[in-house]
């Protein structure tokens, strides 16, 4: 199974998003477990590389709703998820 880590900026968008939007995400990101520890893509997670900001992904998790992470895994290792940013303008921001 992947490992997960928390920037103190996610925690803190985290903390501005409303309930719904925290309940989807909790959602999303039980598939998208599922689907990094099976090594699945599935087409309703769609992950795209930022451009301009090399290792970092962002993720839509609805509509209007994203998140940003960076993936890393050594050979041999479960995947280790950084948690950026989230939110709808703050997680367009690969910072």
């Amino acid at each position: 199974m992947p490992t997960f880590e928390r920037l103190p900026r996610f925690d803190r968008d985290w903390a501005e998003l409303d309930r719904h939007s925290q309940d989807r995400f909790r959602e999303i990101i039980a598939r998208f477990a599922a689907d990094l520890g099976d090594g699945a893509a599935r087409p309703l997670l769609p992950v795209t590389a930022i451009a301009g900001a090399p290792g970092v992904l962002e993720m839509t998790f609805a509509s209007d709703a994203r998140a940003t992470i960076s993936v890393a895994a050594q050979p041999g290792q479960a995947p280790h998820v950084i948690w950026r940013r989230i939110g709808s303008g703050a997680a367009r921001q690969a910072a």
